[in-house]
């Protein structure tokens, strides 16, 4: 066994350098894994200063923000740094057509300034084991997918019951590898976080969409909170009482700049990879999933642009919402030409022939002789299933009324259906609900949006789609205007008020007969179907899947060391690494953007593009203080070579000395593939130069008692 694990480390070691800044790593596994090779590029810390479950460690400043994204603490009184499209959400809600903080910016003077939205929390990592051979000796090969998913889960809800200690942490056991190795994560959540500043969404959010995935890049996309807790540091529900949490560690920040090839390591939550997807999966993705998705999100962006270019109450209503549209609009038809241009398919289809050539070896038949045939015999019966279920995805994310009316229907449905006694003990939640429900929306955008994606998912689905839409699509050709008009106007759900009186008088066979009700009941009933033709395929495939990860990392013949990424922390290394010279970048080296590349890009009351006259001035003054680099220029953003992937957005971008020089944002599009590979020659993360946000906040904004919370480090 030992002879084993040192042929295994010798073969890590081995792994070529261009591999390096490949992968998203678990913190318990760097020592084993990747130490000898982070030291090399410059990282001065030790294993244990990166990950320690008993003393403090940069782990303890890395949180996961909202649950969506990922943020740092900043300040020894629990000042939270993360992306400003992360934050978009929480200002949207916090600001009117009066005092509108997302447009304008928005810097709390004190404690007392900062601001609390309804529902915001971070997420601490306290630590994580491996639970994979307690886990998997409890199931076998002879068992179907759902049986060892029973088996599975009540074993997954033991363990995380184990480790709560009595509710104070939540815990998660999660898979890895496709189901071959799961762990467990223990979390503390603080459920007081308050924004504390914002710069304007001009500066936040500048270049908008046309910029989005690109560089060179110039945005400010950073927003700052503030964790609080009871006056004994524990989590505690918003309370006047609360103060500022007394982080148990903090990032410094260092201001000397960054060059190329330094070290940089991210830490962060990355949501979802998919490297091991098999070519089958990528290919119905290019021809059949994304192209749909594309389609439905940017008819959804057209129908909310409309309304929210007529009104500022209307923007504020949708502005989080449309971004996050927008933001996989692009990523996705960036993922069809990355990986059609890539080769993808054809690259994984040779790995997968050695595979199966491995795999129908006498001694390996068995077991894995039959997955390539039952991998691709399932992507071949729901190739258009995919197609129709993301136009109808698309339909559910981007329409209120097509999820709502059935979501909020069955709640009332069970009220309607109660005694005295059961009704006044759920009315108070069913409330709640109703109120959350009706906040927000404007009538007109969402009848149209409805209506729109209604008969764009009639027109395109080569695939059986709820009998209603089918019937309605074939009577009007697809026009399903005065179907929408008319089911609004009979319907209770298009109000809160309408909502209010069924509770005063309810009756389930009215609700029944609601024709908002009984669209939205097949639409959802259509997006969770599992068609009785797919069952075996489905737990076919799933087994073969697992069979197929299994069987590559055991014969070795894929190359790649890490589990995909699913919101679990990691962390990423590599060095400040420039693109080619691009003739639209006025920077000294392709690793960077300054400030007058942003000036050059700017135009007077464009949406994207705009910029106040005091930026105007402070350029022309050269009021860059101690942020100026070397050259006297005002660094905005820069590049490194680090592996990440939605989640990371806020993540911490941090030298070799664990002190914080950026914050990640973005990618580029030339490497928009990497969720399926990674691009070892293209793949870059776009990131946020510590000095533009504290030149933000201390000489644009004039917040410099924020400033002076951070631990700076200026060795200049």
């Amino acid at each position: 066994m030992k002879k084993l694990c040192l042929l295994i480390m010798a073969f890590i070691l081995s792994l070529p350098s261009a591999l390096a800044n490949e992968g998203m790593w678990f913190l318990m596994h760097i020592e084993r894994l990747n130490y000898r090779d982070m030291q090399k590029m410059g990282l001065q810390l030790t294993p244990d200063e990166i990950y320690s479950i008993n003393n403090q460690s940069l782990k303890d400043a890395i949180v996961q923000f909202n649950g969506g994204c990922t943020a740092s603490i900043i300040s020894d009184s629990g000042l939270v740094l993360t992306n400003h499209h992360c934050g978009y959400n929480a200002i949207a809600e916090l600001s009117t057509a009066e005092q509108n903080h997302l447009k304008n910016g928005f810097w709390a003077d004190s404690l007392a300034d900062e601001m609390k939205p309804e529902s915001l929390y971070v997420r601490f990592f306290v630590r994580m084991d491996d639970v994979s051979k307690r886990i998997l000796s409890l199931v076998n090969d002879t068992m179907s997918e759902k049986e060892r998913e029973a088996i599975i889960n009540k074993e997954i809800a033991k363990i995380e019951a184990e480790n709560n200690e009595g509710g104070k942490y939540t815990v998660s056991v999660r898979s890895f590898y496709q189901g071959n190795e799961y762990y467990y994560f223990v979390y503390e959540d603080y459920n007081d976080v308050r924004l504390v500043g914002t710069p304007p969404e001009n500066v936040g959010k500048y270049g908008g969409d046309t910029d989005n995935w690109e560089w060179p890049r110039h945005t400010g996309d950073f927003s700052l909170f503030r964790v609080y807790a009871n006056k004994n540091g524990e989590p505690a529900e918003y309370s006047k009482n609360n103060v500022p949490l007394q982080s148990k560690y903090h990032l410094p920040v260092n201001i000397d700049g960054v060059h190329e090839d330094d070290f940089a390591m991210i830490l962060g939550y990355p949501g979802r990879t998919n490297r091991w997807m098999p070519a089958s999966g990528v290919e119905q993705n290019i021809n059949y999933s994304y192209p749909a998705w594309v389609e439905g999100s940017k008819l959804g962006m057209d129908v909310m642009k409309k309304y929210m270019d007529q009104s500022e109450d209307v923007n504020l209503m949708y502005a989080s919402k449309y971004a996050g549209v927008a933001n996989y609009w692009k990523n996705r038809q960036g993922m069809i030409d990355a990986l059609t241009a890539h080769k993808t398919v054809k690259t994984k289809r040779k790995t997968e022939k050695k595979f199966n050539k491995w795999a129908n070896k006498k001694q390996n038949k068995a077991k894995y002789g039959d997955v390539i045939s039952n991998i691709n015999a399932y992507y071949d019966l729901t190739n258009e299933k995919s197609k129709q279920s993301n136009y109808l995805v698309s339909l559910l994310r981007t329409s209120k009324f097509s999820t709502l009316p059935f979501s909020l229907g069955q709640s009332l449905e069970y009220y309607a259906t109660q005694n005295e006694a059961k009704k006044a003990e759920v009315l108070p939640k069913l409330e709640a609900s109703i109120d959350a429900s009706y906040k927000d929306f404007y009538l007109p955008l969402e009848k149209e949006m409805l209506a729109k994606q209604l008969g764009l998912y009639a027109s395109k689905s080569n695939y059986p789609i709820p009998s209603i839409v089918s019937e309605i699509g074939k009577k009007n050709n697809n026009d399903f205007t005065s179907y929408v008009n008319d089911s609004f106007d009979k319907s209770i759900f298009t109000s809160k008020e309408q909502v209010e009186a069924f509770i005063k008088n309810p009756d389930v066979e009215a609700l029944h007969k609601d024709p908002l009700y009984i669209l939205s009941s097949q639409l959802l009933t259509k997006y969770r179907e599992m068609p009785d033709n797919l069952v075996k395929p489905e737990n076919d495939y799933q087994a073969s899947y697992r069979l197929l990860v299994q069987g590559l990392r055991e014969s070795g013949l894929s190359k790649i060391q890490y589990p995909d990424a699913n919101s679990t922390l990691r962390l990423t290394y590599g060095k400040v690494r420039a693109l080619p010279k691009d003739a639209r970048n006025d920077a000294n080296i392709n690793n960077y953007t300054t400030l007058e590349g942003m000036i050059n890009k700017y135009v007077p009351n464009d949406s994207e593009f705009d910029l106040d006259q005091r930026m105007l001035d402070m350029y022309e003054t050269k009021d860059y203080g101690r942020y100026a680099n070397e050259y006297g220029q005002l660094p905005v953003n820069f590049l490194t070579d680090n592996d990440i992937t939605g989640g990371n957005s806020g993540s911490p971008v941090i030298n070799g000395k664990g002190e914080l020089i950026g914050l990640a944002f973005d990618g580029n599009i030339e490497a928009m593939a990497g969720d399926v590979i990674f691009d070892k020659d293209l793949q870059r993360t776009i990131n946020v130069d510590i000095r533009y946000v504290l030149w933000l906040i201390d000489k644009y904004s004039n917040a410099k008692h924020i400033v002076d919370e951070l631990t700076i480090i200026n060795d200049k």
